[in-house]
Parts: C-alpha cells; sequence; structure tokens
C-alpha cells in the first residue's frame, strides 16, 4: 500500500498534536507553537494547512465526528436489534471518547457553542438513540405504552452526563460504568415481545468495532511518524 504524501501526513500529525494540546491545556490556553512543536513541524508548516487556531480546532472537530458517527453506523449495520444496537453503540462510543484523543477532544470543542464549527453531536446523538428507540418500538420491542421521546432524552442526558463527569474521573467512561447504567435502563425499556434481553455489558460486536477503531488509529499514528 502506497504511503499518503507527506503534506497529508503533516496534516494528520497537526490534527492530532492539536486534539493532545486542546485535551491537555483547553481552546482558550492551547498554542499554535505548541501544536506545532508536538507534531515535529516548523509554525510555517502549520500555517501552510491551517490560517488560525479555529481552523485546527474545525479539523479536530471534524475529524471526531466522522470517528464516531462511523463507529455508530457500523454498529447499527452489525447489530439487528435495534436495543442492542443501543447498548452496543454506547459502549463502543464511550470507549472512544475514553482512548482516542481526537475524538475526545473533537467532541468536547463541539460541546462549546463558543467553539464548534459543525452540527452539534449531542444533538446527533439524541436522534440516533431516538431512531433506535423508534425502530424497536416498530418491532414491539418495548414496553408497551412506553414515551419514546422521554427516554431517549434520559439516555442522552444520562450518557452525556457520564462524559462530562470523565473529564475528573476517567472510571465514568469505562465498560462497568457504561454497564451499570444499561442494567437501570434496559427493565424499563424492553418488553415482553423482546425475544431476548438484551446484554448490558455489550455483545460480540462491542469488541469488534473497537478493533477496527484501534486498527484505524494505529495506521494514522504510522502514517504521521
Amino acid at each position: 500500500m502506497s504511503r499518503q504524501p507527506r503534506s497529508a501526513q503533516t496534516r494528520r500529525a497537526l490534527i492530532r498534536s492539536a486534539a493532545q494540546t486542546f485535551d491537555e491545556h483547553g481552546y482558550p490556553r492551547a498554542k499554535l507553537t505548541a501544536i506545532s512543536a508536538g507534531a515535529g513541524v516548523s509554525t510555517g508548516a502549520l500555517h501552510f494547512h491551517f490560517d488560525t487556531k479555529a481552523a485546527v480546532a474545525a479539523a479536530v472537530e471534524d475529524e471526531a465526528a466522522r470517528t464516531l458517527h462511523d463507529s455508530a453506523r457500523t454498529v447499527r449495520h452489525l447489530t439487528p436489534d435495534p436495543l442492542q444496537a443501543l447498548v452496543d453503540t454506547t459502549h463502543v462510543l464511550a470507549r472512544q471518547l475514553a482512548t482516542d484523543v481526537v475524538a475526545r477532544a473533537g467532541y468536547r470543542l463541539n460541546c462549546q457553542s463558543a467553539y464548534r464549527s459543525g452540527p452539534d453531536l449531542r444533538t446527533r446523538w439524541h436522534v440516533c438513540v431516538r431512531e433506535l428507540l423508534d425502530r424497536a418500538g416498530e418491532q414491539e420491542l418495548l414496553v408497551p405504552g412506553l414515551a419514546a421521546e422521554e427516554s431517549a432524552t434520559a439516555l442522552v442526558g444520562a450518557t452525556t452526563g457520564f462524559e462530562v463527569l470523565a473529564r475528573e474521573d476517567a472510571n465514568w467512561l469505562t465498560p462497568s460504568a457504561v454497564t451499570g447504567l444499561w442494567r437501570s435502563f434496559l427493565p424499563m425499556l424492553a418488553g415482553p415481545g423482546a425475544p431476548q434481553t438484551p446484554e448490558p455489558s455489550g455483545t460480540r460486536t462491542t469488541p469488534r468495532v473497537r478493533r477496527r477503531t484501534a486498527a484505524a488509529q494505529r495506521t494514522a499514528s504510522e502514517l504521521v511518524r
């Protein structure tokens, strides 16, 4: 497989370095000199790709949005049961936010309206949750009479709350924490029509998506060396 052109490698290195800098220091305190140094390039090389710090932040946010969206779509493709797909998606996204600095930094930038450059990712997550609950309702997998929008709102509030709490304590994004969340929520969601109770710790789909993501991250790291 041919290697990417050097300019593309440099751009990826700058995005990862920027994500690390934003993650450690926050956007206001992040310096372009630190970002270029972290990528092993000059500030002139940085400005060849990005005019401003805001432009670098937008690139980090775009990369995070793409990664999170692709992972969620992959889970939905691999998991036919919509309730289990919702559980598995939560596990996969929590893992990415915990381990992938670009996904984490980009998501946190997006959560701050002053720095957001694209669609609100929390709104996209709400749409994803609601769509999966609607599919579960159509298949008569939910508790009869369950209000899908109210349930979606509660789930989005809980999961985004975990991410906020994880900024001070990473344990909030561990598999055990996410599993505990679903052990509480699933009895209120899964109805008698479900052929089997969804697994709160996730299914084999979860590690498969994680492996794909890890492989993509390793490839990206190799390309910027």
